[in-house]
């Protein structure tokens, strides 16, 4: 049988009621920009998260920017960050003219290793920017330790891990500040792209807001600051709110949905050959992804194809080894663990609306495909 990597058609069908319903609401009320539905919906992820600010954007790279931009980085700086995850991490410190500084990534969890940081601390070094990736969360304890330390900021891309904890906190509430994606993907999707920084500083929080909104504060027309256009609109708003409610349950299926491929991956005797994502014991994850390190990935991949079993690579290149990164002069080998990384990682369908079935046919094609 087919088996999608992602099956939102299935999703919205299970709410649809709901989201149609909030969709309708929105336009009656013809109130498509900043409004009530925002404002609710920000309120809400504060509740969710724990968090004492939320401020809703327009994309998980903007998040990114603004977070960044708020904490005042820009030309000279330099921000520690992984060399293994979605091109938005690294991109954000560039945009505002800093330098990403990038430390090899943990072989189990797939996470920046907290044992490489220190030694990337510079003159230059202002931040760390973690990614919680996959949907398990970096050791924040570490990080928090190494920060603290030498004076330097957090910025969380919590883009992957909305409802991941560690050690009991929420990701993107334990630096100074997180940072989330929206988009449909993301385990609390849109109907399109949004975002959110989260932070528990409220002048910090101001000043995402702010530069958000074009630096426009404190009426119309009169602006603090340069900024930029980037909003949450109301439609998005409305929808990630009755995702939002279900969001807890959500993460609940995909841990459930992790734990059956788990089980079958040992009992057709493959354990040997197909590793799991690492989880410590501080963290529990959302699996926002369900990946394993295979041999022989491009073929495995070729035979999920060939077989319609849905799949992919998150991540085939390293971002030190970007084109647009050559300036900066990172060999190859110079972050053997996450190259490895990209040499072995396969995403698995999970999704809360994935049958049993469904799992045992992944299972099976991959036992087939390893021979």
């Amino acid at each position: 049988m087919a088996v999608p990597l992602l099956d939102l058609k299935g999703q919205y069908a299970s709410i649809k009621g709901e989201i149609d319903a909030a969709i309708a609401g929105v336009a009656e009320s013809q109130y498509f920009i900043n409004g009530p539905q925002l404002k609710a919906f920000q309120e809400e992820a504060q509740a969710f998260l724990g968090a004492s600010h939320a401020i809703g954007c327009a994309s998980g790279s903007d998040a990114l920017m603004l977070a960044l931009w708020a904490l005042g980085i820009g030309p000279g700086d330099e921000v520690i960050t992984t060399p293994f995850t979605f091109f938005a991490t690294a991109g954000a410190i560039s945009r505002l003219g800093a330098t990403p500084v990038f430390v090899d990534i943990e072989p189990g969890t797939f996470n920046i290793d907290p044992d490489g940081i220190e030694a990337a601390i510079g003159p230059k070094t202002v931040g760390i920017l973690p990614v919680h990736l996959y949907g398990v969360s970096a050791d924040m304890d570490r990080i928090g330790a190494i920060a603290k330390k030498h004076d330097l900021f957090v910025v969380e891309d919590a883009a992957q891990s909305i409802g991941a904890t560690w050690n009991g906190a929420q990701t993107g509430t334990m630096g100074d500040a997180g940072c989330f994606s929206f988009f449909p993907s993301k385990n609390l999707g849109a109907w399109g792209d949004g975002g959110m920084v989260t932070s528990m500083n409220a002048e910090l929080a101001s000043t995402v807001s702010k530069l958000a909104k074009h630096g426009n504060f404190p009426r119309k027309y009169m602006h603090q600051m340069v900024g930029c256009n980037s909003r949450l609109d109301a439609l998005q708003a409305a929808i990630l709110r009755v995702k939002l409610g279900h969001l807890a349950d959500w993460c609940e299926a995909r841990r459930a949905r992790a734990a059956t491929y788990k089980a079958l991956v040992a009992d057709r005797g493959l354990a040997d050959r197909v590793t799991f994502q690492e989880v410590p014991d501080p963290a529990v994850p959302v699996y926002h992804q369900c990946v394993v390190r295979v041999p022989s990935r491009d073929d495995v991949a070729a035979f999920f194809k060939e077989r319609g079993v849905g799949h992919a690579v998150y991540y085939p290149l390293c971002l030190h080894l970007q084109e647009c990164y050559a300036p900066l002069e990172y060999a190859v080998g110079s972050m053997p663990v996450a190259e490895q990384a990209t040499e072995e990682v396969l995403a698995l369908p999970i999704y809360p609306e994935l049958t049993e079935a469904q799992q045992a046919e992944v299972i099976d094609t991959l036992a087939e495909a390893l021979g």
